[in-house]
């Protein structure tokens, strides 16, 4: 479909979900951060004509905020659905975006969903909701972000089908930060090796290396006709470290392929 948000696909996950969708089988999306796992579901929901209900799991947000509470309005008392609630009776693609982050409660109220029944139990309706055709349950995590606190137990990987993400080679990548920003293919060529340089300087501690994202943001900043080693830094040196040295240090990679 010419009017889809962009995705490069590089292997054969888009296979995988539409196997999954019609198997109304839940998938699993693991990589790290800007690697386009959110893009991938944003494009198979319009590929397969579904609704999108996207929720940021982290650990403040209760089984409460994605299932529904009753709220008062003009005196009366209402319900109001959840986003979960809302994809289940609509028949959406539900992604939960950073499921590791969730409260167990929400992976707890989660797990009928993600098995045979497609259902989820509203305690405060006292009532269960069977997911409509069409529903399909997404989630992503960064393995990268995980800890001995916030890991997915295998009794809720398990109930997933599972596709691996990682940063595309580099004339993938070049395809694609040429495309989504708009520069030049020599300038896209140039911003991808600086990313691959970036990424194996190990000596400078970074907690996230620069993503795919980071590149196209550097590159509609520069295709706006901002100079190539200022957007550089930043969207792409700025956004990964507070650290002046750190700085200092990536700053010299730049120069040296911008």
């Amino acid at each position: 479909m010419s009017d889809a948000p962009y995705y490069r696909a590089v292997g054969r996950e888009v296979a995988l979900f539409e196997h999954a969708f019609r198997l109304r089988q839940p998938l699993l999306l693991r990589g790290p951060t800007g690697c386009g796992k959110s893009r991938f579901v944003e494009h198979m929901a319009h590929r397969l004509g579904r609704p999108l209900v996207t929720v940021a799991c982290h650990e403040d947000t209760s089984a409460t905020d994605l299932l529904g509470r009753f709220l008062i309005q003009g005196g009366d008392t209402v319900w109001q659905d959840g986003p979960v609630t809302r994809a289940v009776r609509q028949g959406a693609i539900l992604y939960l975006d950073e499921l590791a982050e969730a409260r167990p409660d929400v992976i707890v109220a989660l797990h009928p969903l993600s098995d045979h029944r497609h259902q989820i139990f509203v305690d405060r309706l006292d009532t269960s909701l069977t997911a409509a055709e069409g529903f399909m349950l997404v989630a992503s995590y960064n393995p990268g972000y995980q800890n001995r606190l916030k890991e997915l137990k295998p009794s809720t990987r398990q109930r997933f089908l599972g596709v691996r993400f990682d940063y595309p080679s580099a004339s993938v990548e070049q395809e694609i930060v040429e495309a989504e920003s708009g520069v030049p293919a020599a300038m896209a060529k140039r911003l991808v090796a600086l990313g691959h340089k970036l990424r194996t300087l190990d000596r400078l501690g970074l907690a996230e290396v620069p993503s795919t994202r980071l590149l196209v943001e550097t590159g509609k900043l520069i295709a706006s006709g901002y100079p190539a080693r200022e957007a550089a830094q930043a969207a792409m040196v700025e956004p990964l470290t507070d650290d002046a040295e750190v700085i200092d240090g990536l700053m010299q990679a730049v120069k040296l392929v911008l």
